[in-house]
């Protein structure tokens, strides 16, 4: 996606890469292995007697969505294959084996149970907050054929001065802000782009190289969770939180920013001091220079005004009643009726993340549509679950497996199921913060897990730069990572406890 923004021959590189270790003869065997395991625990889950699940009242409906359940989970784990199929898969077995419009002999209600509503599935693919995402991706298609992009890139870091330590900070925080409203894929492939007459100016014996490449990660990473659209976690743990038949949280945009951003910018600021302390620079100055502009046409000053527009819509939706997922279709529709976006713009659209995260709505779906999530509720104790156990095991788990698979593809899976969970518990969360605490502390998981080159695609652009290794990647990654989630944690804890969520 974005083909005309700087850095793009970057995002190709990678994704070569990816394509070429993808088909390799060893990783054929190994992913054709890995899909017969999917298959043989997909099928017994799918065949088993129902009243081995212990959960009271299960239909055949509800036994076919655990199977789907544990097939998602597998196939993101595994990684079979790239993880929107997945998604596309799961919302096919639902709609063919679960729902109303289901393969006739396999979906009779008075054998297999209720059935799920096809429209239902289906709208899952037009949930308010896939509206979040399109207006996100939109508004970043437009900066970035405009040029607003680069402009404001050169704008931001020229206060910075020629300093080796301030340059580092303000390709930290720049990164860190555009990565709020950009895909951190994009953002980082820009400002690595930037970079690279800077590069060429530090020698290649100092650490000033090392950590100049860092902190484009680093801080792609950890901007994302400043925003709602920063990153796929925050918009999965806002649905959950906003779902009117669920939490009805209405936590808009405008407050997940005010409680967030202070959070980014003060594990920036850390994140300079590691970086310039573990790798000091052996030369103190450096001249940027950033090449590309703004493109001064009335296309560009529609952008303009309509970004600003936008986003202080966004940061006023408590006070205008507009809430975030209708703001973000504004953008869209003035860029089409004024001709800045045309129909092969909507090409570049990050269409395999939407799809992606639809996958993940679809389960939620199933689990509370077909009567399983109250069916576990009244099977299984929740209750009784130790409220700090379940804020550890989560942040855990979402931070191993993130560092691993793709995040989104571990807040689709957990998210669904803490949401059953902490409705379970009730008032018995409200000593760690509340339900708030723990879907927004999956999403600060996610984004904090970046200890591998594999961990994000940011820390993949980063390493085929061949200016750092895995063990630096991983020091710093390790370190701000755990920062960032006891930072976080303790803020949520924070809110929580003084009722702000």
């Amino acid at each position: 996606m974005f083909k005309s923004f700087y850095g793009f021959h970057l995002v190709e590189a990678y994704h070569a890469k990816r394509r070429e270790q993808r088909f390799h003869p060893n990783r054929v065997i190994k992913k054709t292995t890995q899909a017969l395991i999917v298959l043989l625990v997909t099928l017994l889950l799918w065949n088993m007697p129902g009243e081995w699940y212990g959960i009271a009242n299960l239909t055949v409906v509800q036994q076919r969505i655990i199977a789907i359940f544990a097939f998602a989970t597998l196939m993101w784990v595994f990684e079979v294959v790239p993880s929107w199929a997945t998604s596309v898969a799961i919302i096919g077995l639902m709609l063919l084996f679960t729902s109303n419009s289901g393969i006739a002999p396999m979906c009779q209600p008075d054998v297999v149970g209720d059935l799920l509503p096809y429209k239902g599935i289906m709208a899952c693919f037009a949930d308010p907050v896939i509206m979040l995402f399109i207006g996100g991706f939109i508004l970043a298609i437009a900066a970035t054929k405009t040029g607003l992009d680069a402009q404001l890139a050169k704008v931001l870091l020229k206060p910075f001065g020629t300093r080796s330590e301030m340059v580092l900070l303000g390709f930290l925080l720049v990164t860190g802000l555009f990565s709020m409203f950009v895909s951190n894929t994009a953002t980082a492939a820009m400002m690595l782009t930037f970079l690279t007459p800077v590069f060429k100016q530090l020698p290649p014996e100092g650490k000033g190289r090392i950590a100049m490449a860092l902190s484009i990660p680093v801080a792609a990473n950890l901007g994302g969770m400043g925003t709602p659209i920063g990153t796929p976690p925050n918009n999965i743990a806002l649905k959950y939180l906003n779902d009117p038949e669920g939490l009805n949280m209405n936590l808009g945009f405008g407050e997940w920013m005010m409680f967030m951003m202070p959070l980014v910018v003060i594990l920036l600021l850390i994140s300079w001091w590691l970086l310039k302390t573990l790798f000091p620079f052996s030369q103190k100055t450096v001249e940027l220079k950033i090449e590309g502009g703004m493109k001064k046409n009335t296309q560009t000053y529609i952008v303009i005004v309509t970004f600003c527009a936008t986003v202080l819509l966004w940061l006023l939706d408590s006070v205008t009643g507009i809430n975030s997922y209708t703001v973000a279709l504004i953008p869209f529709m003035v860029f089409a009726l004024t001709g800045v976006i045309n129909k092969y713009d909507l090409e570049e659209i990050n269409w395999s993340v939407i799809w992606m995260v639809a996958g993940g709505f679809a389960l939620g779906y199933g689990l509370n549509q077909s009567g399983l999530a109250a069916n576990a509720v009244e099977s299984i104790p929740f209750g009784e679950f130790s409220p700090v156990l379940i804020l550890v095991l989560s942040g855990l788990l979402c931070y191993g497996l993130s560092n691993f698979i793709s995040n989104s593809a571990t807040a689709a899976l957990l998210m669904p199921i803490l949401a059953v969970v902490c409705t379970a518990m009730g008032d018995k969360l409200d000593p760690i913060g509340g339900t708030p605490t723990i879907l927004i502390g999956v999403a600060i998981a996610a984004s904090s897990a970046m200890v591998l080159p594999i961990s994000t695609p940011p820390n993949a652009l980063a390493f085929a730069t061949n200016l750092v290794n895995q063990k630096d990647m991983s020091k710093i990654g390790l370190i701000m990572g755990l920062l960032s989630m006891v930072l976080g944690y303790a803020l949520l804890y924070c809110l929580g406890t003084m009722h702000v969520l």
